[in-house]
Order: structure tokens, then sequence, then C-alpha cells
């Protein structure tokens, strides 16, 4: 990709964020609260493989 192409991209992205933000707050927040808990899942199934390693 270009770098033309990817900033581009990226400011599109912002601004369906944005967009998204503004005009449906509560579904964006439940949005980003299961994009984080996905985080938090990994990281923990993460915590977990080395634990397990260590025993």
């Amino acid at each position: 990709m270009t770098d033309v192409a990817k900033k581009s991209v990226t400011v599109l992205v912002i601004a369906f964020a944005a967009f998204y933000l503004l005009t449906q707050p509560e579904n964006a927040a439940a949005a980003l609260k299961t994009a984080l808990d996905a985080v938090v899942d990994g990281l923990r199934a993460i915590a977990r493989f080395f634990t397990a390693l260590g025993d």
C-alpha cells in the first residue's frame, strides 16, 4: 500500500469512528467495551499459558 493510500484509509477510519461516536454514543461505548473485553480475555489467556509453562 502506498503512503497516500495508508493515510487515506487512516483518515476515513478516524472520520467514521468520530461520526459513530457522535451519532450513536451508547453503541460506540458498547463496541469499545466489547473490544476491550476481548483484549483483556486475550491477555488473561497469555498469562495462563506462561503460568502453565512454569508449573
